[in-house]
C-alpha cells in the first residue's frame, strides 16, 4: 500500500525537510506542497490525497481549521514548533502530532501509525464487500476506530495478556516499565519503554499526566493538590501536561467550573 501524501507549511525550509522525509520513505507518495491552508484547500479539492503532513498556525486558513473541512477519509499528521495545540489535535483525531525540529525517525514513526491505520480500514472494507456475496460467518474485523480489549507484554521469559480495564497506571523507570493492575499485589515489570507503551494504548482511555506516568482517568477515585491517588501512591500531575490532563476530564465527565483550584 501506498499513501498519496501532501506538505502543507507556510516555512519553505519546513517544506523542504518534510520533502525530503516523504520521498525517502517507501510506502509514502509525495502529491506536492502547499505554503498555506487554502492553498492547500483548493488543491485537496481537484487532487484528494490520503495523508497531510500539516502545520498548524499559518495565515488565512490555519491547519486545526483546515482539518475540519477534510473528508473522513483523508488523515493528518501535524507539525508544528507548538505544544499547546495537542489538545486540539486529540479532539480532530489527528494521526499523530510532531513537534519541531522534527527528526527522522518521529516522522517515521507517525508515517507507519498511519499507514497501520489505513490498513486496518481497507482490510474492513474488504471483509464487507466479502460478506455482500459471501453468507459464510466470518471472524469479525476490527475497524480503525475500534480500541483493543488487551495488550500483551513481556515479563521474565513469556507474555502476559493484560485486560485493559484493569490497569489503573504505568510508571516509566528508564528502559522499564511497572504497570500496576487492579486487584494484584505486585505490578506487571517489562522491558519496554513509556513512549512505546503510550503508543499502542488508546488514546481516548489513558493519558500521561507526568513524564514518567500514564493513567487510566477511569480508575480515578481522588485528585488532591495535583496528585493522583491510587491507594497510598501519589501520582504528581506535572505542570506540563495538567491542561491536558483536566480538559481529557472536564471532556469525560462533569467538573465544577473553578476545579482545579489555584494551591
Amino acid at each position: 500500500m501506498k499513501l498519496r501524501c501532501l506538505v502543507i507549511d507556510d516555512e519553505p525550509l519546513a517544506v523542504e525537510l518534510m520533502e525530503s522525509y516523504v520521498r525517502k520513505t517507501p510506502f509514502l507518495e509525495l502529491a506536492g506542497s502547499c505554503g498555506s491552508g487554502t492553498a492547500a484547500f483548493a488543491m485537496l479539492r481537484e487532487q484528494p490525497v490520503d495523508l497531510l503532513f500539516c502545520d498548524i498556525q499559518m495565515p488565512g486558513l490555519n491547519g486545526m481549521e483546515l482539518s475540519r473541512m477534510l473528508p473522513e477519509a483523508t488523515r493528518v499528521i501535524f507539525t508544528t514548533a507548538f505544544s499547546q495545540y495537542a489538545v486540539e489535535g486529540f479532539r480532530v483525531q489527528a494521526v499523530d502530532y510532531l513537534l519541531k525540529p522534527i527528526s527522522y525517525t518521529d516522522f517515521l514513526t507517525a508515517a507507519n501509525k498511519a499507514l497501520r491505520w489505513f490498513e486496518l480500514k481497507h482490510r474492513a472494507e474488504e471483509a464487507e464487500r466479502s460478506e455482500r456475496t459471501d453468507s459464510t460467518p466470518k471472524e469479525p474485523v476490527r475497524r480503525p476506530d475500534e480500541s483493543p480489549q488487551s495488550i500483551f507484554v513481556k515479563t521474565e521469559y513469556r507474555l502476559q495478556q493484560i485486560d485493559l480495564d484493569r490497569i489503573c497506571y504505568i510508571e516509566g523507570l528508564k528502559d522499564y516499565v511497572k504497570i500496576h493492575v487492579e486487584g494484584e499485589i505486585h505490578p506487571v515489570v517489562s522491558l519496554l519503554s513509556l513512549k512505546a507503551l503510550e503508543e499502542q494504548l488508546p488514546a481516548d482511555r489513558f493519558i500521561r499526566v507526568h513524564r514518567s506516568y500514564i493513567v487510566q482517568p477511569s480508575k480515578i477515585r481522588t485528585i488532591e493538590r495535583n496528585r493522583i491517588l491510587f491507594g497510598p501512591e501519589r501520582i504528581p500531575i506535572s505542570e506540563n501536561y495538567r491542561p491536558a490532563f483536566y480538559d481529557f476530564l472536564a471532556r469525560h465527565s462533569l467538573l465544577p467550573a473553578d476545579f482545579p483550584s489555584k494551591e
